[in-house]
């Protein structure tokens, strides 16, 4: 028997979800767990990404590149004016 490099992982989802599933794997053409594994996929990657923008925005907190909430606050006052503040930290 030939050896792939993959794990079967089960999970149990809501039966409309599952429906859902079944609906675009008919449409598309597809197995349903392919389907699946395209979405995984690309949760995956977001959570990944979601990740990295958190690290990013604590390191800016860290090295002190922050705007003060009163800056923001006061700008974002000042768009409903004749004469609205600059963007904060520009």
């Amino acid at each position: 028997m030939a050896s792939t490099n993959t794990k079967v992982v089960t999970a149990h989802i809501p039966k409309d979800l599952a429906e859902k599933v079944d609906q675009l794997a008919e449409r598309l053409e597809r197995p349903r767990g392919w389907i699946v594994k395209q979405a995984l996929s690309a949760w995956v990657e977001q959570e990944k990404e979601r990740h990295q923008l958190t690290l990013q925005a604590l390191a800016d907190v860290d090295a002190g590149n922050v705007i003060d909430h009163q800056a923001v606050q006061a700008w974002a006052d000042s768009l409903n004016s004749e004469k609205p503040l600059p963007l904060p930290g520009e």
